[in-house]
Formats: structure tokens, sequence, C-alpha cells
């Protein structure tokens, strides 16, 4: 197995990690290795597939709470 030295870890950042680890009763390394798995295995999503399903949820909303036109008078305001 691969060892890996980490630089400069902010002690806030290391904190966390410890207090992490406490509550998921691991060592300070094994939650570094879960975080980093969690991060690394998350699935990229396709783009299409994405917005089918936005748009299937869009469709199930009973109202639209910002419409194009409010999304465009909210960004010509601040300019003159």
């Amino acid at each position: 197995m691969a060892t890996l030295m980490i630089e400069n870890l902010p002690d806030a950042l290391y904190e966390r990690l410890k207090h992490s680890a406490s509550r998921h009763q691991r060592s300070v390394n094994s939650e570094v290795i879960a975080c980093l798995e969690k991060v690394l295995a998350s699935n990229l999503v396709d783009p299409a597939t994405f917005l089918a399903s936005i748009r299937t949820l869009r469709q199930t909303l009973a109202m639209v709470f910002v419409t194009e036109e409010d999304l465009r008078v909210a960004k010509n305001e601040g300019r003159l």
C-alpha cells in the first residue's frame, strides 16, 4: 500500500477530521481514507440524464416560484 504525507494541513481542518473520526469510531488515518474514497467514488452525472430528471421534477411542482421574466429583471436591476 502507498503512503501519503500531507503537509501544511490547517489546524482547523485537522480538528474537524479528528472530530469526524471520533464520531465514526475510526482513527484519523482511516477517516481521511474514508473521506477520500467518498469524494473520489462519486459518480459523474450524465448531463442529459440530469437535465431530464430536473425537467421531470419541474413538471411535478405545483407552481413556478421564479419565472424567466423575474430572472431577467433581477439581472438587469443593477445595470445602468
